[in-house]
């Protein structure tokens, strides 16, 4: 082992405050990429659900009208 005792582990050699920091740095960013995917994620589907209830409103409505703009035509 390079430390012989737990303190000396984190004290790195006097270099322990830089180094500390550097992981704690890291781990943070690492966590806010993780949350911020999440959020995006959760963004994104639910706008999908939205544009797929749109989309089908959209649909079923033009059939309809559709349907009875043939009709009314084919009566004249």
């Amino acid at each position: 082992m390079a430390f012989a005792t737990f303190g000396e582990f984190l004290a790195m050699g006097g270099h322990g405050p830089y180094v500390w920091a550097a992981w704690a740095v890291t781990a943070a960013l690492l966590g806010g990429i993780v949350l911020h995917a999440r959020s995006e994620r959760r963004h994104l589907l639910r706008h999908l659900q939205r544009r797929a209830r749109r989309e089908r409103r959209l649909v079923g409505g033009e059939a309809t009208v559709s349907h009875q703009r043939g009709a009314h035509n084919d009566d004249t």
